[in-house]
């Protein structure tokens, strides 16, 4: 508008406003990318903790156990064993999504595109450029289908076992 009426001054003002605030929104998101995989971090160090003591205890039974010679506290004691580190790899991957779950964009992209769209209008521009089309789903159908899959070979495993 300013340009319109010819007013380059307070149109540069508002152009510098504009680059202004967009450095600003870009500087809060690497902030929060940084935030994000700080917590990510904290996160894997208090499970490995866990993990750490849990295989700890495992161990020490373990001791007594050979000590003792019982095959059935042995085999016990190896299952248990087994499924923790199932149970690591289970978390280690929620983990994974999750961090990469932190960096998509949770705005659906149909109300981005009527936005544009509207915007365009307003100012009296053809919006003419391929907006690229976001991904629906396809992470949530990988991460149930991968659980799924280890579900399965779990279930696998213990039908043998048995």
């Amino acid at each position: 508008k300013a340009i319109q009426k010819g007013n380059m001054e307070v149109a540069r003002i508002h152009a510098e406003n504009a680059i202004r605030q967009k450095n600003q929104a870009i500087n809060f998101l690497r902030m929060s990318a940084r935030v994000d995989a700080v917590a990510a971090r904290v996160q894997t160090a208090v499970t490995m903790g866990k993990v750490t003591k849990s295989m700890a205890g495992v161990v020490k039974s373990m001791d007594a156990t050979l000590k003792s010679m019982n095959l059935e506290k042995i085999s016990a004691l190896m299952d248990k064993f087994e499924h923790q580190f199932e149970t690591l790899d289970v978390q280690t991957q929620q983990m994974e999504d999750t961090m990469s779950n932190t960096t998509t964009l949770t705005t659906p992209q149909n109300q981005v595109d009527m936005l544009l769209q509207e915007m365009a209008d307003e100012a009296g521009l053809d919006l003419n450029m391929e907006l690229p089309q976001g991904q629906t789903g396809s992470v949530g159908t990988s991460v149930a289908s991968a659980e799924q899959d280890e579900l399965s070979q779990r279930l696998a495993r213990l039908r043998d076992q048995v």
